[in-house]
């Protein structure tokens, strides 16, 4: 009987794939191996075995699979369910969850080679000159690679040369798979078994005298392996005997050293075996902690509502030591890699090598380590921490998942698919494994707080600050009035300014927040009112003065700074608005003395480019911190006592259901890093309309009259978490054509779902890389199925796909949109 595999390829196509395996194969084969096989007319993919059975293909001729690629799972069963469950809650293929999971250097891709022919007839004369550097260059080297192609032509696109040779029958093409992970090998030398005793040594010293450097090196050796018994690492024994590793490779050479190779991890702790012990946590902790565990017994998921600096962190430390020490895993998961870079020193403090994090700034290499670590239930990683795609790693025995900060949109995942939400399919996750799962954050999303108040979660509350430290006095500042009686320094007003000066007097750091990078939003002429735009996104370009460039914040289109305008021609331009890099300057011509930072997508790009700003200001060496909302989330600085926000009011003045709850938390939250030891903090918010009623309610901490509102409003006009949201976009690059798809889609919605589709409408930015965009929205009520609401908006896209004018239209989903 013939067996046959189903396999998940990473690409997205809705259906498993079918292959043909031998007896042998099929006996070696388990669920979640990797497998390499032919797709198309020659590409080589890695699949994952999904199922095993006896069953062929019915609409085509299975192939036979090229290679098995390991003898072991790399992918767990839990996590199969997992990918199954996201990809039809997300409404995405099994392919795209699987592409996204896995470390990108576990999905080998195959290499096109470029062969001789060898039976090839041919006149030199016939070729033309970009075809014979191909076949010269083939008489030296019977196989060439695509790159080695292109470098020797100097251009980019080959591919009608190659096409070219082929119809001449000069060459052929095979695909070769390549592995892109390479373990690290660290080289380690010790004496040769000949040389290991003292005579034999003294002996082998004395016939060196004419070689001291060598003698030097063998001694040194001796030295150090006296203390530690065990061979030494070559940069190790280069540094301590001064020589270099052509000394080391003679000695090698003669037999006197024998070397070895050992696979290390590339992210090692680097930390001694002393680890601390854990802070002892005060009453309102011990209570919050009590209440969890209360909850955990009835397998609720909990929610901890704790104000900021109140020592969350310290009952989560607490949780994850209970765990680890009943030999489970922790997965701990973060809304933003910045916060990351503080946590982990904080972890390893107290839990030593058992950290491992886990995030999209490590290279392949490092996270397929972390993959293999977390697969094999090592030590090394029984703790994990990371941003959102850390919930993708192949745990086996998982007993607590924390979603820290659980209100943040960076949770959500927005391109590619899957479009998932960390917080919600970290509970899914959580659930599949039988973990414990705990929410923290200071100003709970409403979806949460709405889930504890109708019984679905537990809850904990921590209303006191840690140490009983008073909550920031906070203060409004009304920026018209100061701009109107010409009281404004730049963008800074007098209120603000003096507590700058005295903040530094006293020796202590400011945080001031704009939520917008670059020098200033638009660059405009005076004259004609002209504004530089994107040539494909329908956005006006970012001056970044930093770089003397106008930016495209959409697709990184950039021009340098134009002297005259584009339109009229005269040197008139002007900037509007402003962001993080004109309130630095400004700063510097106020402050000189300070020194000023920016934190912001542009002065974080690099693998340690938080830890960097992060470390320096710490360690005091930075005054001032201007940033964006990456400076909101649970970062943790001692000795910052004035938080001052920019302008509040391009927080609430946003097109979107979620922004006045969105403005709560951000400005609680920027506002929270002021004032977190002894000593009260001070906070000033600056707006043009100071009255507004999130503000005031931002001012007075009341986090349960902004959910109360925020709930009347979604009930009256259907918005989560009484209704769900399905977004559906559209994009394409004909106006016309699409604007014709997303109606025909939209009425068919009608049909099915009524009053309850809005739209199709362009969103506020309504071209991206030259890619008209159209969205939709169904609400989906208390009453409904999500289930059969997903099934029927599928089968429209079936018929909608069936209109070969509509074919090239692009449609996304996005479930629970943020």
């Amino acid at each position: 009987m013939q067996d046959f595999i189903n396999v998940i390829l990473p690409i997205p196509i809705e259906k498993l794939f079918t292959y043909k395996v031998t007896e042998e194969e099929a006996k070696l084969l388990k669920p979640g191996m990797r497998v390499a096989v032919p797709f198309g007319k020659s590409k080589i993919y890695t699949a994952l075995v999904f199922e095993i059975h006896n069953t062929p293909p019915t609409v085509y001729e299975a192939k036979q699979i090229d290679q098995i690629l390991e003898d072991h799972p790399v992918v767990t069963q839990v996590q199969l369910k997992f990918w199954h469950w996201l990809a039809q809650y997300y409404m995405c293929s099994l392919g795209e969850v699987f592409r996204a999971a896995v470390p990108s250097a576990l999905l080998l891709e195959s290499e096109t080679l470029i062969l001789r022919n060898d039976r090839a007839d041919l006149e030199e004369n016939d070729l033309l000159d970009d075809e014979f550097m191909v076949f010269e260059a083939l008489q030296h080297q019977s196989i060439l690679r695509v790159q080695e192609i292109s470098d020797i032509l100097d251009k980019k696109n080959i591919i009608p040369v190659l096409n070219r040779l082929l119809k001449k029958n000069i060459i052929f093409l095979k695909e070769e798979m390549y592995e892109q992970y390479k373990p690290k090998l660290v080289r380690y030398v010790q004496l040769g078994k000949s040389h290991r005793s003292e005579e034999n040594l003294e002996a082998l010293l004395n016939g060196m005298t004419r070689a001291p450097k060598q003698s030097q090196v063998v001694l040194t050796l001796f030295q150090l392996q006296a203390v530690t018994k065990k061979p030494v690492k070559v940069s190790d024994l280069e540094n301590a005997s001064n020589s270099s590793s052509a000394i080391i490779k003679t000695l090698i050479d003669k037999g006197i050293l024998e070397e070895q190779f050992v696979q290390t991890d590339r992210v090692v702790y680097e930390g001694g075996d002393e680890t601390e012990t854990l802070k002892s946590l005060n009453d309102f902790q011990k209570e919050a902690l009590k209440d969890i565990k209360g909850s955990f017994k009835d397998n609720k998921v909990v929610l901890l509502h704790g104000v900021t600096s109140s020592g969350k962190t310290e009952v989560y430390v607490k949780l994850i030591e209970e765990y680890v020490n009943q030999g489970k895993q922790a997965l701990y998961l973060l809304p933003e890699i910045a916060l990351t870079t503080q946590l982990i020193s904080r972890l390893q403090a107290y839990f030593g090598e058992k950290v491992a994090v886990y995030h999209s700034k490590y290279n392949v290499q490092e996270r397929v380590e972390v993959w293999n670590n977390v697969l094999e239930n090592k030590p090394v990683a029984q703790i994990v921490i990371g941003a959102r795609s850390a919930l993708f790693l192949p745990f086996n025995d998982l007993g607590l998942v924390i979603v820290d900060e659980e209100h943040e949109s960076s949770f959500k995942q927005y391109d590619p698919a899957p479009r998932y939400h960390a917080r919600d399919a970290a509970i899914v996750l959580g659930n599949l494994h039988g973990s414990d799962i705990l929410l923290g954050s200071a100003t709970p999303s409403v979806e949460s707080f709405y889930n504890v108040k109708v019984g679905k979660y537990g809850y904990a509350h921590i209303e006191r600050r840690y140490g009983n430290v008073l909550m920031p006095d906070m203060e409004l500042v009304d920026i018209k009035e100061q701009s109107r009686k010409k009281r404004m320094k730049g963008h800074f007003s007098e209120r603000l300014l003096e507590e700058i000066t005295e903040t530094l007097d006293n020796g202590e750091q400011v945080i001031l927040f704009q939520n917008r990078r670059g020098y200033a939003p638009i660059m405009e002429c005076t004259t004609c009112g002209h504004a530089p735009q994107c040539p494909n996104c329908d956005v006006s370009l970012t001056y970044h003065q930093h770089r003397k460039q106008l930016r495209c914040h959409y697709c990184s289109y950039h021009i340098a700074l134009q002297e005259t305008c584009q339109a009229c021609g005269n040197a008139t331009l002007d900037t509007k608005g402003f962001g993080t890099e004109q309130v630095e300057q400004e700063l510097n011509t106020l402050f000189p003395k300070a020194n000023v930072g920016r934190m912001d997508l542009d002065t974080t790009r690099g693998k340690h480019g938080y830890e960097k700003i992060i470390t320096s200001f710490e360690q005091q060496e930075i005054d001032i911190l201007v940033g964006t909302q990456m400076l909101t989330k649970g970062l943790d600085f001692r000795n910052v006592n004035l938080v001052g926000i920019m302008n509040a009011d391009s927080l609430l003045n946003f097109p979107d259901f979620r922004a006045h709850e969105r403005s709560f938390q951000l400005l609680t939250q920027v506002a929270g890093r002021a004032g977190r030891t002894k000593k009260r903090g001070k906070v000033i918010i600056q707006s043009y309309n100071p009255n507004h009623r999130i503000l005031q309610q931002v001012t007075t901490n009341d986090y349960l009259e902004m959910f109360q509102e925020q709930i009347y409003e979604r009930q009256q006009y259907k918005y989560p978490p009484i209704n769900r949201i399905i977004k559906i976009t559209f994009k394409h690059k004909d106006y016309n054509k699409l604007n014709e798809a997303a109606e025909w889609f939209a009425k068919s919605l009608r049909n099915s779902f009524g009053g309850n589709v809005l739209g199709p409408e362009y969103p506020p930015v309504a071209r991206i890389r030259n890619q008209y965009i159209k969205n939709v929205i169904v609400k989906i009520g208390e009453n409904y199925s999500l289930v059969k609401t997903k099934n029927s908006i599928k089968r429209i896209e079936k018929s909608f796909n069936a209109i070969s004018y509509y074919r090239g239209v692009r449609v996304i989903y996005n479930v629970d949109h943020i």
